[in-house]
């Protein structure tokens, strides 16, 4: 059985072609390399400083995190408070020779990057190649990153196994949407499989949903594996960077998985966010607000799903 591991490379992305090969290429860039019997995949957010969001989904996207700083900016800054929004405390930190160590290690004091491997630059690939991959056996579901049409084949979705096992000719559905999706063929790093286990990146030709229909953060699982809503309450702590009040019927987006949706505060406390289009989640997935127009920080803060 083949395996599965995945990578998020933020600080100076361009580290990234050492690593792997590059393949689908948008405001997230992937590359990836198969050693005998595991692939691995490393996601930059090469939309991100422009946008906040990719920043979000790329991480989203990864088990592991390669944080290689090159500069101590706002940026960086948002960098850490995203991955300690989002409690990725599974890494590998380094940063080049002109970084101010001490300030860097007063930046991450008190998250949870300051619990990873700090390694010298040319020391990551020999740190990241020990790390293991981790997996699940849940319910199967896939989180959707890009879909389009291919000639002679039809709807393909490429993602990721998120839980369980993905099988040829599954009958799935694709949510927020509740459509009924067959899996026609899966193909893991362009060879076919029959069946792909978390946390795989795969692509899936499926039939029954078209393309306008399947958007990024859409996920594919078993019926009634998932929560379809259109108002959520937050276990809420707002960020203590983000010096702005926040007010009922204000605008934000919400990122949750690869999804990010437009939403107003409903509540304060409790604070409720209503959202335009229906999500979907589960109950204890973290939640980050962002407000992208902001010219300091751009996370207003996160809390899981109640």
């Amino acid at each position: 059985m083949v395996k599965s591991v995945n990578f998020v490379v933020l600080g100076k992305q361009d580290i990234v072609s050492e690593f792997g090969k590059k393949g689908t290429v948008t405001d997230l860039s992937l590359y990836d390399r198969k050693e005998s019997d595991i692939i691995k995949t490393w996601v930059t957010p090469s939309g991100f400083p422009e946008k906040i969001q990719p920043l979000f989904q790329a991480i989203n996207l990864a088990e592991y995190v390669i944080f290689y700083v090159d500069k101590l900016d706002k940026f960086t800054g948002e960098q850490i408070i995203a991955l300690d929004s989002l409690k990725k405390d599974k890494g590998i930190l380094s940063h080049t020779f002109d970084v101010d160590e001490s300030k860097l290690d007063a930046m991450i004091k008190g998250t949870v990057v300051e619990k990873y491997l700090k390694v010298e630059p040319e020391k990551i690939k020999a740190e990241m190649d020990k790390l293991e991959p981790i997996t699940n056996n849940d319910t199967p579901a896939m989180v959707v990153d890009h879909c389009f049409d291919v000639k002679g084949v039809g709807t393909v979705i490429l993602g990721k196994v998120t839980n369980g096992t993905v099988k040829q000719y599954d009958n799935l559905k694709l949510y927020p949407l509740g459509i009924d999706v067959l899996i026609k063929s899966i193909q893991m790093h362009d060879d076919p499989v029959s069946e792909s286990v978390c946390p795989a990146r795969v692509g899936l030709a499926v039939k029954g949903a078209k393309p306008d229909e399947v958007s990024r953060g859409d996920i594919i699982s078993a019926e009634g594996a998932v929560d379809i809503k259109t108002e959520i309450e937050l276990d809420f702590q707002k960020s203590p960077f983000y010096k702005n009040d926040i007010a009922e019927n204000q605008g934000c987006l919400v990122s949750v998985g690869l999804q990010i949706k437009a939403a107003k505060f409903s509540s304060i406390s409790p604070l409720k966010l209503t959202f335009e289009k229906p999500i979907v989640c589960k109950k204890g997935q973290i939640a980050v607000i962002l407000k992208p127009e902001s010219t300091t920080i751009r996370i207003l803060g996160s809390g899981s799903i109640q």
